[in-house]
């Protein structure tokens, strides 16, 4: 039947068109190698794998014919050698257009018939570029090769076959087949296969920090069913063969199979592989044998350096470069016409002239000489000194103390080095909600069971006291939303220093003080380890019930009111026990890193005691539920528990001293569940005997004495994510806990029992498609097969089903299900994440059924994840029911702030969240970007006919608002339009709606409404839904787009924005990694956007306007000069000045002013996040100023020639000598341009801005006095000498100066004056409070002359703001 079954599963695939799929190993039960090789052959791979043999092991031969090609384990990040750094670094440069055209020049310098300088003059600028930026490259190469030689010499133990033992190598040493052995705390040299660890449950933990950033723990899997284990798992005798895919760069895939020496196969997966970087925890030793090494590794493949991305500055600037060009094109064309028509029209020359060339030839000649003579005009140095600024930048944001998380000890990071001016250009931002806006810290605060809502108030009231205690520590309050009421509270966020730090991090911090020493412990060791978290106060009545169940005094009759039934305390116990155990927490403590389940562990009752407890309880039978079984036998009382999905346990709550015992019961459930009981009551008596026991089970601080002789230390759970911590805490709070974990069982202690060993058969880890997470055991009383289910809401309740059987049975699960969706939607609107908590009990024969599935799933190598997503999705149906869960995640800090500031920027902010659309609203309510007066629009449909009526209708609705409110306007109806300036649209949208509304014909709808709205929000939308959304509207607007989240589900998201960045939260680093910027709060955004972003765009855009500027003014003075040589294109200076002029001797202070000018103080930036606007238009680099800035250029430059030449017209000087004021003037023009443009002027501005001017007159003085044959056919030797001992050389410069910046300064004075700036008034604003401040402080001393006089120079700290208003 076995091999029966397999043949029709594969009949059905190829059936399917998929014959690939089902290339899988031999597991129990299935068909063996023989019937493999005949039906099926992993030669279908094509040939995409590759073969791993021990190294130096019994099959020598095989080995070294597989693995010739296989690369060696020493890596090599550089990109150069001694020998190749000149030609590759070359070849690399000369890909820039910008250098092949200054080489270009420079080879056209060597044309003796357009020779405009010296042959090795011209070819300075491109020697300088060339040097700096390969100094540059040769710097971060050699860093690269330092890092590299300390990775490669690390020293790893690997097996010799010649000493029979472990040697020490260096991981360069290691190659493919190699068994190493590693051991707690070391680091993984390669990817590896675990062979064996020292657990003995062949189970070995990981951390992959290194990798991808997490610091909980993860568990991998020894090989199953190896031959040889422990002590006899030696190279000599390993004959295994290893089949596996070819190296490829996916961290969470990895398909193969072992090939043993009797022919069995066993598949390999994720769980096996061992990767490289990750560290060893926890576990002693482990044993791997290499499969990949070196560039090969999944780590070296996914190492891709830093993001590249394309500012949309650097394509503005392309333009004008371009238009730079035309410029040229046509002051050459002009210069060669103009030499044509000069010889044509010359008559009888009294210099030499050769006549035997052309006009229109040498006009020719004179256009390419004029393209070497005016080449500064393309600014070769302008790309170089962008890299230089931008450095600069990222250098300031990266030191930003504003920007540095103490509690993480975390600063930004600035991933991608080019984009850092399009955070002033942001127009539409997209944000995740869990994590990104809320802290993505869980804390439990209420749950459902059974239908029944447990508020656990005291619970809310002591997350009140924790969050005022911490406000008033802190010294200031910020707005988070608690789930108690849809009020904000004043609070501060929750969390430990380093909350996503690992086990290993202890042995590094030995010298914390004693007194922190515990707290801190517990903050390390654990992921999600805040103490709000960790201390749940139980629900009284839920704690009363649950004692009703452990009083070992009553007999249990259901039926009379007050008292819980049977059935309700079976969905308590089970509920619990789902929390528990459904999760892949890792406990530890902190005198033992890992708990782990004995080998055999008796419970702290024996079994007899056991059955004399459940016989105290007396059922009725429930036909619906369970068979009739004999009234009060113990089997019964189990039975009851673990049947049809309705299997429970037992938990014995302590009642908190704080706990007030609520009287009332749940209005909503209590009339149906006394019509629809069928046990037998309890009498009066014996609710008070269970009153009593309530008091004496507890010690008088609200804990169970018992429990705290049994622990002496306190647990600490390593969850995987936040919500899996909160849950398991719950549990642990009810003394339902979670021990120890190994890969077979989990040790829970069951209150009243003990600890129990679970046998955990198989665990369905959490997706994103499924969302969901099951967890199938063997329960140690009943022995039955049970599934707990935790997930979504909108997955489970469609999961459940409707017990068959009794119509009264179905009237009470019914009214089960009613009861826990109103209670979702009720969390939901509180704000709180919400999970149902679902089971399911398996009969011996549909396990059997569904285990060969999945084993054939769980082997197979190719298509293995959708086998056992289909596998899991069949196990997962028909649940129970049993309850959910209200977590409460907190808003971050200043979120509220923070998003006012970037919507009162101009910034549109889109929440793109998984949740639902409930919790979503109430979130948008908290953060303030949905107020009170907006009016929300809710999309949600379900057909394509149904959502485009819907977005027509919508539209108008907005339309109809907006003309509302602009005839209101035109009436001036000032009260109204006062009071309506904050209000709009917002539109809320499900993901299921999204998917219409993005579709090719709904697209221009959607944006056009979303366009019109104030904000938008999705709810339930899917990782891929972010991504279409950010695409959509960045290609269908034109807009700049920025996204920003904390998980990997917002990895796609972040990569299509224009600018992408990453919180560092507690999801992982994934979102991180694949970033341009990460920050650790969201409340950076507002500092990193209102304030650098503005500054860097403005400083780069006045940077490159400002070397347009000075290039194009440079220049022109060569080009007026042609008018007075006849066009021939010669010069009125030396080449070496005309060489330096835009190399040298005015690079440097623009680099400076792209650096450190700042056009506003960052305070009123952030107090006026209206001035955003100004660069997100782009009004400081716009076209027109491009046309502007040349205009002032030109103008510039006929004064700066003219007003000289003028001077000395009539006389008998030189060219030289006409050029010496010419070139002084310029320079003292071009650097006091700086001066007028800059905004802000610092000792270092004046310190670059002096030596900019004493190199340029050093510079020409020491021309002039030592060269004599420097700048043939000119002399220069004594010009400049002679020309600065004269004052009419001064007289000429003060006043070529002075005209040609009195119009840029005029007019920078009426700019200033008539349209001063928002920053311009609040600096004025600023000195008339402090003017105000220092009078109020005059009169106070004047009215209180016998006490101490308070000065008035200088704030005074002592003086009370109420002290300030009375003296007013």
């Amino acid at each position: 039947m076995e091999r029966l079954h397999w043949v029709q599963h594969r009949c059905r695939q190829l059936l399917a068109g998929d014959p690939g799929r089902g290339w899988y190993s031999t597991a129990d039960g299935l068909p063996s190698k023989s019937f493999l090789d005949t039906h099926s052959s992993p030669q279908r791979v094509g040939g995409k794998r590759r073969t791993v043999f021990a190294r130096h092991g019994p099959r020598q031969q095989e080995y070294e014919a597989v693995s010739k090609n296989y690369k060696g384990n020493a890596i090599r990040t550089t990109k150069y050698s001694l020998l190749t750094f000149i030609p590759m670094n070359l070849f690399q440069q000369f890909h820039r257009a910008a250098n092949l055209y200054f080489l270009f020049l420079a080879l056209l310098n060597w044309v003796p018939v357009v020779e405009a300088f010296q042959k090795e003059i011209t070819m300075i600028p491109l020697l300088v570029v060339l040097t700096v930026i390969a100094i540059k490259d040769a710097l971060e190469d050699y860093r690269r090769y330092l890092f590299d030689k300390k990775v490669n010499n690390n020293v790893v133990r690997v097996f010799c076959s010649k000493q029979k033992a472990y040697i020490q190598r260096c991981w360069k040493d290691v190659h493919v087949g190699d068994f190493v052995r590693l051991s707690s705390n070391e680091i993984i040299p390669a990817d590896m296969l675990l062979l064996y660890s020292s657990d003995p449950r062949g189970v070995c933990y990981i951390e992959t920090s290194n990798l991808d950033g997490e610091t909980n723990l993860k568990q991998r899997q020894v090989v199953s069913d190896l031959p040889l284990q422990g002590a006899d798992l030696t190279l000599d005798n390993f004959k295994s063969r290893i089949e596996c895919e070819n190296p490829n760069n996916d961290l969470n895939k990895f398909r193969g199979y072992m090939e043993h020496p009797s022919g069995v196969r066993v598949g390999l997966h994720n769980s096996n592989l061992l990767l490289r970087s990750c560290t060893i925890r926890n576990t002693e030793t482990v044993v791997g044998i290499v499969v990949y090494a070196g560039h090969e590794t999944k780590a070296m493949m996914n190492n891709s350096g830093p993001r590249y991305k394309r500012s949309q500055l650097e394509k503005r600037l392309n333009t004008d470069i371009l238009w730079c060009v035309l410029l040229l094109v046509v002051m050459c064309l002009t210069a060669a016409v103009g030499h044509g028509l000069w010889l044509q029209n010359l008559k009888d020359p009294i210099f030499q002239v050769d006549g035997q060339t052309s006009p229109a030839l040498a006009g020719f000649y004179v256009f390419w000489t004029m393209i070497i003579v005016l080449q500064v005009l393309i600014p070769i140095s302008l790309y170089v000194s962008i890299e230089i600024v931008k450095l600069g930048q990222i250098y300031f944001i990266h030191n930003d103390l504003a920007l540095y998380n103490e509690q993480l000890d975390s600063r930004i990071q600035c991933r991608a080095l080019n984009i850092t001016e399009d955070l002033g250009r942001i127009q539409y931002l997209f944000s995740d909600k869990t994590g990104t806006l809320t802290e993505n810290k869980m804390v439990f605060r209420r749950c459902s069971i059974y239908g029944v809502e447990y508020p656990h108030e005291e619970n809310a009231r002591r997350l009140e006291v924790y969050e005022t205690e911490k406000n008033e520590a802190a010294g200031h309050s910020v707005t988070l939303k608690s789930g108690c009421s849809r009020k904000s509270l004043s609070c501060r966020s929750l969390s430990c220093n380093r909350s996503s730090v690992s086990l290993h991090t202890l042995t590094n911090e030995v010298d914390e003080e004693e007194d922190q020493l515990t707290n801190d412990l517990q903050c390390r060791t654990s992921a999600f380890c805040s103490r709000v978290a960790r201390e749940v106060v139980p629900d009284p009545e839920l704690v009363k019930k649950l004692n009703w169940l452990c009083s070992p005094v009553l007999s249990l009759r259901d039926g009379s009111s007050g008292t819980p039934s049977s059935l309700e305390l079976t969905y308590i116990t089970d509920f619990f026990l789902a929390l528990a155990m459904c999760n892949s927490v890792v406990v530890s403590s902190p005198s033992q890193p890992r708990h782990v389940v004995p080998e055999a562990r008796t419970p702290l009752k024996s079994l007899e005691e056991i059955k004399l407890m459940f016989q105290r309880f007396s059922f009725s039978p429930f036909s619906t539920f369970s068979p009739p079984q004999i009234r009060g036998s113990p089997h019964s009382f189990t039975s009851r528990l673990f049947t049809r999905g309705k299997n429970g346990s037992f938990t014995l709550p302590a009642t908190p001293e704080s706990a007030v015992k609520s009287p009332e019961k749940q209005q909503e459930t209590s009339n149906l569940w006394t019509d629809l009981d069928l046990s037998s009551g309890v009498d009066r008596e014996d609710a008070a005997q269970v009153e009593e026991r309530e008091d004496d089970i507890t010690s008088p601080d609200g804990r169970d004495p018992s429990r705290d002789m049994d622990s002496d230390d306190e647990l600490l759970y390593e969850a995987e994510s936040p919500d899996e911590a909160a849950l398991v805490h719950a549990a642990q709070a009810y003394h339902c806990t979670l021990r120890g974990r190994s890969a077979e069982n989990l040790l829970v202690d069951l209150p009243g029992i003990g600890s129990l060993a679970v046998q955990l058969l198989h665990i369905l880890p959490f997706d994103a498609n499924r969302k969901r997470m099951s967890v199938v055991i063997r329960h140690p009383l009943t022995g039955q097969v049970v599934v707990y289910t935790k997930g979504a809401d909108s997955v489970i309740m469609d999961l459940t089903e409707m017990p068959k059987g009794a119509e009264r049975a179905q009237e009470i699960y019914g009214h089960i299900r009613e009861q826990t969706q109103k209670h979702l939607d009720s969390y939901a609107r509180d704000g709180l994440r919400t999970l149902c908590i679902a089971k399911k009990v398996l009969e011996e024969e549909e396990y059997e059924v569904w285990l060969k599935r999945q084993l054939l799933a769980e082997s197979s190598i190719e298509n293995r994840e959708e086998l056992l997503l289909e596998s899991a999705q069949r196990l997962e149906t028909d649940l129970t029911l049993l309850g959910t869960t209200g977590i409460l995640d907190r808003l971050q800090e200043e979120v509220p702030e923070t998003i006012e500031a970037l919507q009162r920027a101009g910034i549109k902010v889109w929440v793109l969240t998984g949740d639902k659309k409930e919790t979503a609203i109430n979130i948008a309510y908290a953060c303030k970007l949905l107020r009170p007066n907006d009016q929300l629009l809710t999309a949600s449909c379900g057909s394509k006919d149904a959502c485009a009526a819907l977005l027509q209708e919508l539209r108008l609705e907005v339309q109809c608002g907006e003309v509302g409110a602009t005839e209101a306007a035109e009436a001036g109806n000032h009260e109204s339009s006062s009071s309506d300036s904050g209000t709009g649209f917002v539109l809320v949208t499900d993901g299921r709606t999204l998917d219409w509304a993005l579709q090719e014909e709904l697209k221009s709808d959607f944006v056009e409404l979303s366009c019109r709205c104030k904000a938008v929000i999705c709810c339930r939308s899917t990782p891929l839904q972010k991504s279409q959304v950010v695409q959509l509207v960045r290609d269908q607007l034109g807009v700049m787009t920025l996204a920003v989240g904390d998980g990997a589900n917002d990895v796609s998201m972040i990569q299509v924005a224009d600018v992408g960045i990453g919180i560092s939260g507690q999801e992982g680093m994934q979102a991180v990694m694949s970033s341009d910027f990460a920050i650790s709060r969201f409340k950076h955004l507002s500092k990193l956007l209102l304030v650098h972003g503005r500054w860097c765009y403005s400083r780069l855009a006045n940077m490159i306007l400002y070397f347009i500027y000075k290039n194009v003014m440079y220049v022109n003075l060569l080009f007026w000069y042609q008018f007075f040589c006849g066009f021939s294109g010669s010069v009125m200076t030396n080449s070496w000045v005309l060489i330096f002029f835009n190399l040298l001797f005015t690079s440097v202070p623009p680099i400076i002013y792209g650096i450190l000018d700042r056009d506003t103080p960052a305070d009123s930036l952030m107090e006026l996040p209206e001035l955003y606007q100004d660069t997100q238009s782009s009004k400081v680099y716009v076209p027109s100023m491009f046309w502007i800035t040349v205009l002032d250029a030109f103008y510039q430059s006929l004064v700066c020639f003219f007003v000289p030449y003028f001077a000395f017209a009539g006389s008998d000087v030189g060219d030289l000598t006409l050029g010496s004021p010419i070139n002084a003037s310029a320079l003292l023009i071009v650097l006091l341009h700086q001066v007028i443009e800059s905004h802000t002027l610092t000792w270092i501005h004046m310190l670059v801005l002096v030596f900019s001017a004493g190199f340029y007159f050093g510079f020409v003085i020491f021309f002039s006095l030592i060269c004599v044959t420097c700048s043939p056919p000119t002399n220069p030797l004594g010009v400049e000498t002679l020309q600065m001992s004269q004052p009419h050389f001064y007289i000429v410069c003060a006043l070529t100066t002075v005209t040609a910046l009195l119009p840029r300064l005029l007019f920078r004075v009426l700019h200033n004056t008539f349209h001063s700036s928002a920053a311009l008034k609040s600096t004025q604003t600023d000195k008339v409070n402090s003017e105000k401040y220092h009078r109020r402080m005059q009169r106070w001393n004047r009215k209180h002359p016998s006490a101490k006089r308070v000065p008035v120079c200088v704030d005074n700290p002592d003086l009370e703001p109420n002290a300030a208003s009375v003296v007013s």
